[in-house]
């Protein structure tokens, strides 16, 4: 009190001042607070958690940043129970974590900006602008912005990787977390199976969709089989014996999401690595291929292609037909001018209940990144995304002198995204896109480690 009374005016007492009166706020609106949240705990439970990411984001942004990508797989489920509804649009925790990641992003490149090179920026710079410009032009605002937001979230993701490796062991310990993610939802699954198993069930375990499932598998199926491949000798058969048994496991999960595009970009991946690496896996793919006609459902998902290809109901179509018919309406529907500029971000969902006849009165999604690109953001936006794609693939490639493996790994994931975004809306997938460009970010960053250590090497002049 006594040096209170001399220096009132200094920085600690000013920030209990505040304290207090924010506390004091807090307390006057929760009456307010829990009125609107309708009474339920996980709603009212959104604020404090919230500002428990905020405080940790002060304390450690780099243990913040690791805390979000283990446990985000498992978190779908509980986030959709702190939404509300604010001013028409859904809110909730979910959305403070977006915007957490999106700051955490700016404070590590302004801690660190030297730390990610030029390049990286414009890969991601020519789609992130032409996404922007595509907000400006959409006449639905809400929607776009959120869209906007999710791409920045993706782009911080991979800020965030590329921070957190500076060497190949901060790689693979960043490849490690990733796995363990896996675990909530994984064990999630069975229960899943246990509630839901019928003749039409898809797991989609803690996620929202079963195809969120699927992609997401394919990245932690690849990153976990890299990790089994690359075990060093010292690792005991209980671990190398374990890590196969998950991957299985994984890959009948896989199966039950029942997605195709997500089994053939997997079923690919191995195939190239039995060309490239290991001729006996194509071996092991058959076997596996074959028992899986076995898994109730599966066979009969890989047959529904071979029927329902004319256009008459939505109940008759198969649903590559359908998708396709979906494509020519959306695509038939724009101007020729359309096709440089396109009509604006989130346009397509929302005009499909005007120029899709199957609509039924429901929005629905390009189902397709490529015509979802050329209807929104026109050819400018589609050759952004490529060029953003094909710049990664160019970034990893220097991985190739120390590990060929992570370099072929990396770029998988990269070209099974692309194989992936033929049929599917990609770009929504918020916790498959996430681990994505973790990923990428972190191969990134070791494959700069190999370009900087080669020009730091001196360089030694003949004499001839």
């Amino acid at each position: 009190m006594p040096d209170f009374s001399r220096h009132p005016s200094r920085m600690v007492y000013l920030m209990v001042a505040l304290a207090i009166c924010l506390a004091g706020l807090l307390g006057a609106a929760t009456p307010i607070l829990v009125d609107l949240m309708g009474g339920s705990v996980a709603k009212l439970l959104a604020l404090p958690a919230a500002m428990l990411f905020g405080l940790l984001l002060i304390y450690d942004r780099k243990l913040t940043l690791l805390l979000i990508v283990v446990l985000r797989a498992g978190a779908d489920n509980a986030l959709d129970l702190t939404r509300f509804s604010l001013g028409g649009y859904m809110i909730g925790i979910g959305g403070v974590i977006n915007g957490i990641v999106i700051l955490l992003a700016i404070l590590l490149i302004f801690e660190r900006p030297k730390a990610i090179p030029q390049r990286a920026y414009m890969a991601w710079a020519p789609f992130l602008l032409i996404t922007a410009i595509g907000v400006v032009h959409s006449p639905f605002t809400g929607e776009s912005v959120r869209l906007f937001l999710q791409q920045l979230s993706y782009f911080s993701l991979f800020i965030g990787g590329y921070y957190c490796v500076r060497n190949q062991p901060d790689f693979r310990f960043c490849l490690k977390l990733m796995v363990w993610s896996s675990l909530i939802p994984v064990l999630y699954s069975f229960v899943d199976i246990a509630l839901h198993f019928s003749g039409g069930f898809r797991l989609k375990s803690t996620f929202a969709h079963a195809n969120i499932m699927a992609f997401y598998l394919t990245v932690i199926i690849t990153i976990a089989f890299y990790l089994f491949k690359t075990l060093p000798p010292k690792a005991g058969l209980g671990a190398r014996c374990g890590l196969v048994a998950y991957l299985l496991l994984m890959l009948v999960l896989l199966l039950l999401t029942k997605t195709r595009s997500a089994w053939l970009a997997t079923a690919l991946g191995f195939a190239l690595y039995a060309l490239l690496f290991d001729r006996r896996f194509l071996v092991y793919m058959l076997v596996m291929g074959v028992s899986a006609l076995f898994i109730p459902g599966i066979g009969d998902r890989i047959l529904d292609l071979g029927q329902g290809n004319e256009v008459a109901t939505y109940a008759t179509l198969n649903s590559f037909a359908w998708r396709v018919y979906l494509w020519e309406t959306g695509l038939g529907w724009m101007s020729s001018v359309d096709y440089i500029w396109g009509k604006g971000l989130q346009t397509f969902y929302e005009n499909s209940v005007i120029f899709f006849p199957l609509a039924g009165k429901i929005k629905w999604g390009a189902h397709s990144v490529y015509v979802q690109l050329l209807f929104e953001l026109g050819a400018i936006g589609l050759v952004a995304f490529l060029w953003q794609s094909i710049s990664m693939i160019k970034q990893l490639a220097p991985l190739v002198k120390i590990d060929k493996l992570a370099a072929f790994s990396l770029i998988l994931i990269i070209v099974n995204f692309l194989i992936c975004a033929v049929s599917d809306n990609m770009f929504y997938y918020l916790s498959y896109n996430w681990y994505l460009w973790f990923a990428i970010g972190a191969g990134c960053a070791l494959a700069r480690s190999v370009v900087v250590e080669r020009n730091a090497k001196p360089v030694v002049q003949s004499r001839y």
